[in-house]
């Protein structure tokens, strides 16, 4: 079986990144340029293009936000990722604009060139550590090593928050739903790796009267549903006494949220925890291996209102 093929099966563990670069100018006089290296799931990218001629936008939210400009009769903005991270930036003529997509929203990014697509395991991506995490506005999302270069997976959608704030803030839930969920005491387990999602996730479930407890990854995850279930079975007690659901993201360093899934639906203590999936990329594809590993629902980060609803659905 082809490593493609693999790819396209649920549960694998496996990801494709496009990695790019930012070329900075040099830090100290006569010093020479320096090039960081980044990555974005591929599942993300739209298309990578020449830079486009822009035309302005009506109201610029942030300094980044360059103009705008059209593909295929969609309008699309701008935005330059090295004044976004605070980077003074070498001018290229192999400079690129990644188009991507998630939170059903498009955004473009100008970078300094893109080097190649690379496909690994998420086995293969670290969590960064404390002080790697606080770099670059807390965007950095997982660190992994190839070729002997260190590349930095960016969170995406805190970028694009950060640039558009008011998309994130979170609404009051409908007070049936509420009492609901603050009747049935419900707890849940919230697994992403990005601290803006997670925060996310946490003010609408709380708000909503459900006790959470957060997770970085999957495996983290994993660790603490198995040390719960021990606990519970040594106690006699039910799994719902510690937790009632698991809220996971799908992209995560270490293991995803398909392999969690796979693994929670694996095994006999945990099979009867309902999961719900949460990610920015909407696809069939994707939605088809949700189904494959599980999954009793999926939803959309952009529709992150929809939470707790969804949620006591599951619970009911």
């Amino acid at each position: 079986m082809s490593r493609r093929s693999i790819l396209l099966e649920s549960g694998t563990n496996e990801l494709e990144i496009v990695e790019f670069y930012m070329t900075e100018e040099p830090r100290v006089e006569g010093g020479a340029s320096v090039s960081t290296y980044y990555g974005i799931n591929v599942a993300k990218v739209l298309e990578i293009l020449r830079v486009p001629e822009l035309t302005d936008l009506p109201e610029i939210s942030h300094p980044a936000v360059l103009g705008a400009f059209t593909l295929r009769d969609r309008i699309i903005p701008l935005v330059d990722l090295g004044k976004w991270l605070r980077k003074k930036l070498v001018p290229s003529e192999a400079a690129k604009v990644i188009v991507t997509e998630f939170n059903k929203t498009s955004t473009a990014f100008l970078v300094s060139g893109v080097t190649r697509i690379h496909r690994l395991s998420w086995e293969d991506v670290e969590s960064p550590n404390l002080y790697v995490s606080s770099l670059a506005s807390n965007s950095i999302t997982g660190v992994v090593k190839i070729e002997g270069r260190i590349i930095y997976l960016l969170d995406m959608e805190k970028i694009v928050a950060d640039l558009c704030p008011e998309r994130c803030d979170p609404v009051q839930e409908a007070e049936d739903v509420r009492e609901a969920l603050s009747r049935r005491g419900a707890r849940v387990l919230v697994v992403d790796d990005s601290l803006l999602a997670r925060g996310m996730m946490r003010d609408h479930l709380t708000q909503a009267g459900v006790r959470v407890t957060q997770a970085k990854n999957g495996r983290e995850a994993l660790e603490r549903l198995l040390s719960w279930a021990k606990e519970a079975a040594k106690r006699g007690e039910p799994l719902s006494h510690y937790v009632h659901a698991v809220v996971s993201d799908v992209e995560m360093p270490v293991m995803d949220g398909h392999s969690l899934t796979k693994q929670i639906k694996e095994r006999s203590e945990l099979r009867e925890l309902p999961v719900l999936l949460c990610s920015s990329i909407v696809s069939e594809n994707l939605e088809h291996k949700g189904q494959a590993v599980g999954a009793d629902a999926q939803l959309s980060k952009a529709d992150m209102a929809q939470l707790p609803e969804v949620l006591l659905e599951l619970l009911s």
